[in-house]
């Protein structure tokens, strides 16, 4: 059958064309907030995708940090809304690891590794989002034997498709603690997800929770201050920017066929491939641990690239672009998820004065 897949064991293995092609063929299916990337998730589990980010230990292929930017650059090239799902996955996957739970790590990491459950977080509300309100919008309350949860996770990706759920909560004096709630517990709703400018299929909404009991058995870190500023990585890391590098090569390629018989894009073309080069390289130095510029400035450049490479696509596409169902039309929309998705202060206000033509 055409989706089989070998299982791609590192980013240049020929199997990884295979992959990209038949995410690519699947893209377009995936614009409203009833849809959901189920066959492509499964062709990714096929190809041993989920494996890139796990250890060796618990079933993974312990990628490199560098692989596994090259891996999301192909990735969401093909398809940018299968990728950012797999964005989500992986920061739950991430925070379990970085557990000292031995026993929990063994019960859940082999089979999200394997692809047999899936997993995402609900954490946004204790990093960029309602972060200034003055009540929690979740909280966690000690009772015998573990923790009752209240509230809304306001952001959760892919929430009814999810076996496992990455949560972050406040408690009543203010500090914070990061558990594993199982999604059929008594007391979740999962909410429709939001039909968003773009990204729609990835299902992300509310989850909401009524005295939903999760055991001490599955608290990830904390009760304590700042918990997500330790382990498992941080909001608005290298994964969003490389996502946000790899749609721009989906634009760029694009524009590289229409170039060829269109000599007034040529021009363009070459400018935005220079800069397409120089960011990938300060991708791979930071990847590598020796970065050329800061991540704030890294996820600049990408927003800016990303915005440029996809709208050169669309005047390049012209009418035809501009009618619902082309690429080219969602790649724009998509684009827009850069200015808002775990989008740091800094880059927002950087942002916000190329647009309005301001020196930084």
């Amino acid at each position: 059958m055409k989706h089989l897949i070998k299982e791609i064991r590192s980013p240049a293995a020929p199997q990884m064309n295979d992959l990209c092609e038949q995410l690519t063929e699947l893209s377009g299916g995936l614009q409203t907030h009833s849809d959901w990337p189920s066959e492509q998730l499964d062709r990714c589990a096929e190809a041993g995708v989920f494996r890139w980010f796990m250890s060796e230990e618990w079933g993974g292929y312990g990628w490199s940090d560098e692989d596994v930017v090259r891996g999301y650059l192909r990735l969401s090239s093909a398809c940018l809304t299968t990728t950012f799902v797999i964005t989500q996955f992986v920061a739950a996957c991430r925070r379990i690891s970085a557990s000292s739970d031995k026993r929990l790590k063994s019960e859940l990491l082999p089979e999200l590794a394997a692809g047999k459950i899936f997993a995402s977080v609900g954490i946004s509300h204790l990093t960029t989002s309602r972060r200034h309100l003055a009540k929690p919008v979740l909280v966690a309350e000690p009772v015998t034997g573990g923790w009752s949860l209240n509230g809304v996770a306001p952001w959760v990706t892919g929430g009814r498709c999810a076996d496992e759920l990455v949560v972050g909560s406040s408690l009543k004096e203010g500090t914070q603690v990061l558990m594993v709630a199982a999604m059929n517990s008594r007391g979740i709703q999962v909410e429709n997800g939001f039909e968003l400018v773009g990204l729609s299929g990835s299902q992300t909404g509310k989850v909401s929770f009524e005295n939903v009991f999760v055991p001490d058995s599955r608290v990830l870190a904390g009760p304590g201050e700042n918990i997500m500023s330790s382990g498992g990585g941080s909001t608005g890391g290298l994964q969003t920017s490389a996502l946000a590098v790899g749609l721009s090569c989906a634009a760029l390629e694009y524009l590289k066929v229409q170039a060829v018989h269109r000599a007034e894009l040529q021009e363009n073309l070459a400018a935005l491939e220079q800069q397409m080069e120089q960011l990938q390289e300060h991708l791979f130095s930071a990847a590598i641990g020796q970065p050329s510029c800061s991540r704030e400035a890294l996820r600049t450049e990408a927003n800016s690239l990303v915005l440029r490479s996809t709208q050169s696509a669309l005047v390049a596409a012209k009418g035809a672009g501009y009618v619902e169902g082309h690429r080219v039309g969602r790649w724009c929309r998509e684009a827009l998820f850069f200015l808002v998705w775990s989008c740091p202060q800094p880059v927002a206000q950087a942002n916000l004065c190329e647009l309005a033509g301001l020196e930084l």
